[in-house]
């Protein structure tokens, strides 16, 4: 019975990561995304009155690997061994306690990944990125020059702030809880990570975000991976995940 059992649970994990990459091509595909030989269009970055790079419009991530499997998918982690100890018994258990699959949001920068598109809407002092999926949750990104506000912490996307080096906009998140994995595989964190993400947008149909993880009760030193997401053809549409989810009660992992 549990050759039978692990077998099914297995098959169930299974079918669920290849739900996500039909959910990401699917995504692709609504709208005619990225299945057109001309598109994402060419042409140059475009730019708001003020000079910086216009961020602005619906991305989708392609980033379905680092979402389901960033050692996997060749980024070295340098996991402590504590940390290393909890990410092969999540691995081990077939990820079946993933906060995401209990439509938890995916803390930052799971966000980035998860294969759902997502809005940036652009202004001098204010960033607010809107997100299709992982619970239907938006960020604030504070370009006012403030400091980290020191009473949030804890929370399920922290504290953003961000400015601008150059072309590129870089924005540092930290105060988020470690409830929270940074891949369906299980990577760890504490509460004391920051997370730097470095946007550029490369040209008019794609962006560069580079992730810079530093979290010393974590990893032995900070790590970095990339992802190129690229713009989306279509808009949006409504996800609900938090009425019925009665999958995750057959996650019975090992």
């Amino acid at each position: 019975m549990k050759l039978i059992a692990r077998s099914l649970t297995f098959s169930i994990a299974a079918v669920a990561a290849m739900l996500l990459i039909s959910s990401a091509a699917a995504a692709q595909g609504r709208g005619g995304r990225g299945g057109t030989p001309d598109w994402p269009p060419a042409g140059p970055t475009p730019r708001t009155a003020d000079g910086h790079p216009d961020l602005s419009g619906n991305w989708q991530p392609n980033a379905i690997r680092q979402n389901v499997d960033m050692v996997g998918s060749g980024v070295d982690v340098p996991m402590l061994p504590a940390a290393e100890a909890l990410y092969k018994k999540r691995k081990e258990n077939l990820s079946k306690d993933d906060p995401e699959a209990r439509c938890l949001p995916p803390g930052v920068p799971r966000t980035n990944t998860t294969p759902y598109p997502w809005t940036i809407v652009q202004t001098p002092q204010l960033m607010v990125i809107v997100y299709e999926g992982g619970a239907h949750v938006w960020r604030k990104v504070f370009m006012d020059g403030r400091p980290h506000d020191p009473k949030v912490e804890l929370t399920w996307l922290g504290d953003s702030i961000g400015h601008w080096e150059g072309d590129t906009l870089v924005v540092e998140t930290v105060g988020q809880n470690d409830i929270t994995w940074l891949d369906q595989s299980g990577i760890p964190h504490s509460t004391d990570m920051k997370v730097t993400e470095r946007l550029t947008r490369t040209d008019f149909g794609h962006l560069e975000v580079v992730h810079i993880i530093d979290d010393p009760k974590t990893f032995s030193k900070p790590w970095t991976f990339t992802t190129l997401p690229s713009l989306l053809r279509g808009e949006l549409i409504e996800y609900i995940c938090q009425e019925n989810n009665k999958d995750v009660e057959h996650l019975v992992g090992k």
